[in-house]
């Protein structure tokens, strides 16, 4: 059994093959009968751990009141090129997975859970698929669970692409003026967690609010899963106790410990410069900072990288993967990656596009149908602010080192007929 103040808890038992139900029941044994689970999810402060960081409880209270057929949806599409945690615990205890999104169901009186998980990644289908199977088998009451294996894009996981994707088999975010917003399929409305959410709600489920409270911080409580890539020994999968020092993770990771900046949140988050990385990993730390945990991504950037050529490479990638079904995606995205190359070739391009970079930025934030532009416009604003010193560089015709090297940190896919940087 979990014991209340350690770690791993979502990867508990864990081995290189995924758990059985027996196994799964065998490691995750209740202390006690949970009274009434949505007042300790309440009382837990569990915020989704996708990235929005919207309070599970106030989610599941949402849906409660709706009528119709209702749906809850596991977010396992995992879309950010950095992130690998989803993949990791579905790979390793889809199980407790499961055990949250019934207990979701069960909370908001919904019939039927759809899992979804990538067509790209068939190992971790096949380990969803397994676990699926084996709990049909033991004919337990409660809401039927399919599968879904909707295809890789960095825009099929946003929940309410995802749920599109589902009614109508086109994964195109929905326009939602205002949050929350009630997602449905058919007339049915929808909850949407993503996996990492869903096994703490079981643990919850499982353990109460006070055994989850007993890590973590008063304000951010409990652990979460973190994929650490960029400048290390090799992309990692931590679990770690929320107000670690982001130093120690980093330690704990094999990675550099004295970056130039770390990336927080993936690509649609921001840099923080190597002399804060002491901060703790909580919301109410990194807020200081104007930066939040988000979906649990940190990319290392070394001293010797490139920070606009990484930037840029990053831009250029989240335009290609936009819907672009409205203006700030199909024109606006494009032209900031643009306007990052000419500042990467420096000269007079250079100091006008950087200060048309700015410009661009404002009329883009707020105006896409997803959160898609604003998350790229947050990741260029920041870009600009923690690469200054290399910005000036290129402008002044003095391009830095890493600038001219081939070895790049970001995990970034490779797009069709790109080009290499030519410096003249």
């Amino acid at each position: 059994m979990i014991e209340a103040h350690t770690l791993p808890r979502l990867f508990a038992g864990a081995t290189d093959r995924p758990l059985s139900l027996a196994h799964h029941e065998e490691v995750f044994q209740p202390d006690g009968d949970v009274a009434n689970v949505l007042e300790e999810l309440n009382a837990s402060g569990l915020i989704g751990r996708g990235g929005a960081g919207f309070p599970t409880s106030r989610k599941v209270e949402l849906l409660r009141n709706q009528r119709g057929h209702k749906y809850v949806v596991v977010n396992g599409m995992e879309g950010e090129p950095a992130a690998h945690k989803d993949f990791r615990l579905l790979s390793t205890n889809p199980h407790l997975v499961l055990d949250g999104a019934e207990m979701l169901a069960s909370m908001i009186g919904a019939s039927r859970i759809a899992v979804c998980v990538a067509r790209d990644n068939p190992t971790v289908v096949h380990h969803v698929e397994q676990a699926i199977h084996e709990r049909a088998r033991r004919n337990l009451r409660g809401p039927g669970i399919d599968l879904h294996t909707p295809p890789w894009r960095f825009v099929a996981g946003e929940e309410s692409a995802l749920v599109h994707w589902l009614d109508d088999n086109e994964s195109l975010p929905q326009y939602r003026p205002g949050r929350p917003h009630i997602l449905r399929i058919g007339r049915g409305p929808v909850l949407v967690d993503n996996a990492e959410t869903c096994a703490n709600v079981g643990l919850i489920g499982r353990y109460g609010a006070q055994w989850f409270r007993s890590l973590g911080t008063d304000d951010h409580p409990g652990s979460v899963v973190v994929s650490v890539t960029g400048a290390v020994q090799r992309p990692s999968v931590l679990e770690v106790n929320l107000g670690t020092p982001l130093r120690a993770i980093l330690a704990s990771a094999g990675a550099d410990t004295s970056p130039q900046a770390v990336l927080l949140g993936g690509y649609g988050g921001a840099w923080l410069r190597g002399d804060q990385i002491d901060t703790p990993y909580s919301n109410d730390a990194l807020a200081a900072h104007n930066l939040s945990v988000g979906a649990g991504i940190i990319a290392v950037l070394p001293r010797q990288a490139c920070g606009v050529a990484e930037a840029h490479r990053v831009v250029r990638w989240m335009a290609h993967e936009s819907a672009r079904q409205c203006g700030p995606c199909a024109f606006g995205l494009p032209a900031l990656a643009e306007d990052l190359f000419a500042v990467l070739r420096g000269g007079r391009d250079g100091v006008v596009a950087i200060a048309r970079l700015q410009e661009r930025c404002g009329v883009i934030e707020g105006r896409g149908a997803c959160r898609h532009p604003d998350g790229v416009v947050r990741f260029v604003r920041s870009s600009i602010d923690a690469f200054a010193a290399d910005i000036d560089d290129h402008l002044r015709g003095a391009p830095c080192a890493g600038a001219q090297s081939k070895q790049r940190f970001l995990s970034v896919p490779t797009l069709e007929h790109e080009e290499d940087l030519i410096w003249e």
